[in-house]
């Protein structure tokens, strides 16, 4: 399971020019779901998301997580982080969990999150999204677990 987080001052999904999540200061992330993927996976990044100090101390230093400043976190699924771009020009997604187990782990995911950290909230799985991100820093990190 991939997770490309990214520190923002604030965040959105849309879906039909509709507004279906949004946060303030806090974390998008966006979720690679791959076929080898299961709730321990889910498990073990969601507390690497939580635990990821990322926010500046008194000090400046990234050195306070998203729980530790009571930010937002905005997940959203997003297939094409699973990409395999090593050869040619079109990238490979054989790597990728089916659309059924995709959806399972991130509906699970989404739901250990939003027990576990209030403000939680989500993009559409499946769903065709336009996400708009103000990056703070800018600051990204690519997870894997």
């Amino acid at each position: 399971m991939i997770g490309l987080l990214q520190r923002v001052s604030e965040a959105r999904v849309e879906v039909d020019s509709r507004i279906i999540a949004r946060i303030e200061t806090g974390l998008l992330v966006l979720i690679g779901i791959e076929k080898t993927d299961t709730e321990k996976t889910a498990d073990r990044l969601l507390e690497r998301l939580l635990g990821y100090r990322v926010f500046p101390d008194s000090v400046g230093r990234m050195n306070r997580s998203v729980e530790d400043v009571s930010g937002g976190l905005l997940l959203v699924p997003q297939f094409t982080l699973v990409a395999d771009t090593r050869k040619g020009t079109r990238p490979s997604f054989s790597s990728g969990a089916e659309p059924d187990l995709g959806a399972r782990l991130f509906g699970y995911l989404l739901a250990q999150a939003q027990s576990r950290h209030p403000g939680t909230a989500a993009g559409c799985f499946g769903a065709a999204m336009q996400v708009a991100l103000t990056n703070d820093g800018p600051v990204t990190f690519w997870l894997q677990v």
